[in-house]
Formats: C-alpha cells, sequence, structure tokens
C-alpha cells in the first residue's frame, strides 16, 4: 500500500443508511468450493514469541503453540507476503493465503493502454520487476542513470510506460535497489537485509486485476484493493481520476463479487468520497489511508478532522500503526489521541503494516514504531504493540508483509 515511507523507515457525504457489518474475522479451514484447507504458520511466531519479555502476554501466545490454525479475516495481506516473496506476484498471494490471510490486498495501478495491474506504485517496475534487464527498459520514464561523482545510480520505470501485454512479460523480483550501482544489473540487486532472495528465482508472475479476483474469489477469501494515487499528470490521455475509481468497482461488478467482501483503499480523500457518493454498496467499507499523520501538525489537524470524516461518511481510517498508539508516563504504551477520536466518532481502524521494519533493536524499529520507540528493543516486542492495537485500540485489522505473525495472534485470541 504505502508509497513512499517504505524507504524512510529503511535509510462525506451523510450516510443514513446502515453500515454493512464488518465480515466475521474467522474464515474457517473450508473455502473455495469446500475444501479443506490446511493453515501454516511455520517457525517465525514461535521465534518471536520466545523473544518476548516475560509477562502474561508471553505465556497466553506460548499456550497457543500447539494449536490447529485457521483462516482469519484481521489478517490483511499486504501486498500478498513479501517479508520473503516478490510482493504482487502469484507465488506471494499465495503464501499469503497458506499463511491464514483472510484478505488478500492488491495496489491497483494503470497501464498505458488503461488496464488494471497489482503493483504497489504506479512507478516501482524499476525496483519490483527484472524490466531494466529487457527491451522494455527503453520505454522507461526514467532510463537507468549509474552512481557517479556522488550521484546515485537512479531510474523510473511505471506501468504507465507499458502496455498491459507488455506488463505481463515482466517478472517479479523482491523490493530494492543499489544506489551505488553502475549497472543496471548491480542496481537491481538491493534486497534488504531482513528479506531474502529465496523466493525470487526463476519468474515469479505479476498479476492484473482480472487475474487477482478470480484468484482470491477461488480460494474463497475477501478483497482490499488500493486505488494507488497516480504519478501521472491526470488525466493521462483522457483518463480520469473518477473514471479510474469506478473502473476498480466495475471490475469487481464484472466477477460478480458482493461489496461486503470488498474493502477499497485510498489515500486520496476524493476517491473515497467518490465511492461514497457514486457507489454506496462499495463505499460504505473503503478505507481512507491517513498520511497525513507523518508530521506533528499533520497528526493534530489529522485528530481534530475525524468527526468531520465521520460526518462526511466515512466509515474506516488507517493509518500507520505507530499513530494508534503512544507511551504514557509511565512508558506503557496505550491508544493514541487519534485512535480514541476514531473511537469516540464510531470510525473503525485498520493498521499497516507488520512486519516491515526489520529488527526492532535497530532504532526500535523505525517509522512503523516511531511514539513507542522507548518500548520497542527486540523484535518479540511487535506482538505487544499488536496486543494493544487489538485489545484496546480495537483495530478491525492488521495489514502484514508476513501473515503467519498475525495469523498466530489472531488464533490465539479468536479474532
Amino acid at each position: 500500500m504505502r508509497s513512499l515511507i517504505a524507504a524512510s523507515v529503511l535509510l462525506g457525504l451523510a450516510s443514513a443508511a446502515a453500515v454493512p457489518a464488518v465480515a466475521p474475522r474467522t474464515g474457517g479451514h473450508h473455502h473455495g468450493h469446500g475444501k479443506k484447507f490446511n493453515v501454516q504458520v511455520g517457525p517465525r511466531p514461535y521465534y518471536l514469541v520466545d523473544d518476548m519479555d516475560d509477562g502474561p502476554l508471553k505465556e497466553k501466545l506460548e499456550s497457543c503453540s500447539e494449536q490447529e490454525f485457521e483462516t482469519s479475516d484481521f489478517v490483511l495481506a499486504h501486498r500478498g507476503a513479501p517479508l520473503q516473496f516478490p510482493e504482487h506476484t502469484l507465488a506471494s498471494y499465495k503464501a499469503a493465503h497458506r499463511m491464514g490471510a483472510g484478505i488478500i490486498e492488491c495496489d491497483v495501478a494503470f497501464t498505458k493502454d488503461k488496464q488494471l495491474v497489482c503493483r504497489h506504485a504506479q512507478c516501482d517496475l524499476h525496483t519490483t520487476t527484472n524490466i531494466l534487464d529487457t527491451p522494455l527498459a527503453a520505454k522507461c520514464t526514467k532510463p537507468f542513470s549509474p552512481a557517479a561523482n556522488g550521484t546515485a545510480a537512479s531510474a523510473k520505470c511505471c506501468t504507465s510506460d507499458v502496455t498491459l501485454e507488455e506488463f505481463g512479460t515482466l517478472c517479479g523480483k523482491m523490493d530494492g535497489f543499489n544506489p551505488n550501482a553502475t549497472t543496471a544489473k548491480q542496481y537491481m540487486d538491493g534486497t534488504q537485509y531482513f528479506r531474502t532472495d529465496l523466493y525470487a528465482q526463476h519468474c515469479p508472475k505479476l498479476m492484473t486485476v482480472d487475474e487477482y479476483i478470480p484468484l482470491v474469489d477461488s480460494w474463497g477469501l475477501k478483497f482490499t484493493p488500493e486505488l494507488k494515487t497516480p504519478e501521472v499528470a491526470m488525466p493521462f490521455n483522457g483518463y480520469t481520476q473518477e473514471q479510474y475509481a469506478q473502473d476498480l468497482v466495475d471490475k469487481f461488478r464484472e466477477y460478480d463479487i458482493d461489496p461486503s467482501r470488498v474493502w477499497l483503499q485510498s489515500f486520496l480523500p476524493d476517491d473515497i468520497f467518490y465511492w461514497i457518493d457514486n457507489e454506496p454498496d462499495f463505499g460504505a467499507q473503503a478505507v481512507y489511508l491517513d498520511e497525513r499523520v507523518d508530521t506533528l501538525a499533520g497528526y493534530a489537524n489529522a485528530t481534530a478532522s475525524i468527526p468531520d470524516l465521520a460526518a462526511r461518511g466515512v466509515k474506516i481510517m488507517a493509518p500507520a500503526m505507530f499513530a494508534l498508539t503512544k507511551l504514557d508516563d509511565d512508558g506503557k504504551i496505550v491508544p493514541s489521541e487519534y485512535a480514541l477520536a476514531c473511537k469516540e466518532h464510531g470510525l473503525d481502524m485498520i493498521a499497516w503494516s507488520f512486519e516491515r521494519s526489520g529488527w526492532l533493536q535497530i532504532d526500535g524499529g523505525g517509522y512503523y514504531y516511531q511514539y513507542v520507540l522507548n518500548a520497542t528493543n527486540n523484535d518479540g516486542d511487535m506482538y505487544t504493540v499488536l496486543d494493544v492495537l487489538a485489545q484496546e485500540v480495537g483495530i478491525l485489522g492488521m495489514f502484514t508483509d508476513w501473515p503467519a505473525t498475525v495469523t498466530y495472534y489472531a488464533n490465539c485470541f479468536g479474532l
């Protein structure tokens, strides 16, 4: 979902209609065509529990170690499972499914011929695919430029640079780049220290929206597509922002998907308001991704705006997870003013993104933990933060780069 923040970590309409009830959080073992599905969480949750500070939460999570795990709608697969699999690829979605995610994300961008595809940003092909190693590199908005004389290597390749057919010839790779590269191949080799290239071999298949919807539907799961903010001037060759927002809804209608299974997302409030006004069945659970919280002044303004957003018909707010917690005077992690304002005005909350920060011993986890840094110094502490978000803030769900970690918690607490 997020387009600019990951890099910084490293280095309406008043609606009188009743809101559809949020779907049950637990999907169970049987989905798709009634076939039994075996959810697997692997060793990572156990590693994190072992790394926790001693206390009641650790004991509770330890008590769930041998239980059978089920799919949970509390678990939102952020780009699939990009901690270890190339994001928004078939393999990444399948891994998220296996690890118990009940809701699968597709970040939606458009191609040169105005077709919808799953990419985290409109202009990330140079860091998430092999485009620079193909003839399509010649079509990039900004060709590869090597590092020289203190200037970092760079490139910019967008979905709108290629047609749908051309997009389909690309291979996914782990997101990342080498700023010191002097060749395109070196530039593409930039996987972060806490991730892996183990599952990035061969040619990980990229996904279109026309492939994403029937795939997730065949699993009996739910959808959370994000309408990515365009990085080209709109209208794009006559393609307006409103048509872009409408096209996404129309895709779900085309596949006869019930709106109650779809959580549309956008960082642009006008997109949210468009869906509320023009597609109320979908707009009723549209998710406003709130990046205003990134500065202290923006956080205060965002918190103050909650009553107006509720009056406008917005039902779900989703800031970065740091904005929903803080430390009290005793150094305890508690709900933030933003979270309390949402609860006071009847707005639900979704948080992002878990398992995206690397080792918490490095700067307490950085961006996603910035309001609780003094309480996060080992990886097990992420479960402490998740517990506050789930039990005290009361989030509907958590976006995560590794669904198994949240699936373990959700099953242990019956979410």
